[in-house]
């Protein structure tokens, strides 16, 4: 079993934050890469990008949103007890380099992927300049992790109720137009990375998204998560889950991603029930 040492509910109790003894894997992880946990024998395989990792403490952190019955079982597991598996590091890491001025774009939970990544690129020496959303302000999360990992920080709400009144789209091109900007990261909802590439893509500003297609295995075996990329077939398994965001076919994943959506609402409405 893979120990639970610390667990938090963020952003109402609908995001769950678990901090998980591996020690194996945090001797070895790098931002951007993924592992796939499963909490049982009967569990379904969910694959979960890194928001953290602790190498002395022999810890990965990851943060899940409970969209479905796998995340709903995850979310009854509490400190002490833990995941029947987890397997990684899985996928290709971040490149990470000093080219100048980065802008890292999230939303969502996506700020939990985004954050190892903006991190690393402020320690090799970048300007860091991070904008982060969420619908309200009662649903952003790691707001100080973020401002710590960057050199400025921008904070937009759909509602209004916190930074900026928009969508990070908006304070993406300020910056765009204000100076130049040498890289852009944008990870979160499919929507918000399609529009941040068309915006970057006007500028010639190379941009790197990390993508959350369906997926079983995590070893390139079974193809449930391929995605077009520059008109070919790639497994985001293996061959990412980072990719240049000016080249992805977005509504091809888009669809790919709703092939299942009411299966995973029945399942849920099942499991609450039996919980009840």
């Amino acid at each position: 079993m893979f120990k639970i040492v610390k667990r938090e509910e963020m952003s109402e109790g609908n995001v769950i934050l678990n901090e998980i003894e591996a020690p194996k894997i945090a001797a070895k992880a790098r931002p951007g890469q993924f592992v796939i946990l499963k909490a049982n024998e009967d569990g379904e395989r969910i694959p979960l990008t890194m928001a953290d990792t602790d190498p002395q403490k022999g810890t990965i952190t990851v943060i899940y949103m409970v969209v479905g019955k796998s995340t709903a079982l995850f979310k009854t597991l509490q400190i002490g007890g833990g995941y029947q598996d987890v397997i990684g590091p899985l996928g290709k890491a971040t490149h990470i380099e000093k080219v100048g001025t980065v802008v890292c774009v999230g939303g969502g939970t996506g700020i939990a992927v985004l954050h190892p990544i903006t991190r690393a690129l402020k320690e090799v020496g970048n300007h860091v300049i991070s904008i982060v959303g969420a619908r309200s302000k009662d649903l952003l999360i790691l707001e100080d992790q973020m401002k710590a990992a960057s050199n400025e920080l921008r904070i937009c709400t759909d509602d209004g109720s916190y930074g900026h009144h928009g969508f990070v789209t908006e304070v993406l091109k300020e910056i765009l137009e204000a100076g130049k900007v040498d890289q852009a990261v944008a990870i979160g909802p499919v929507p918000m990375m399609k529009f941040v590439s068309l915006i970057t893509k006007e500028y010639n500003v190379p941009t790197m998204v990390s993508l959350n297609p369906i997926m079983v295995d995590g070893t390139g075996m079974c193809g449930g998560c391929r995605v077009t990329i520059g008109g070919q077939t790639k497994f985001a398994c293996v061959d990412g889950p980072e990719f240049d965001g000016h080249q992805v076919d977005y509504d091809e994943l888009m669809t790919r991603l709703q092939a299942y959506c009411e299966d995973e609402k029945k399942c849920y409405n099942e499991f609450c029930m039996l919980e009840e």
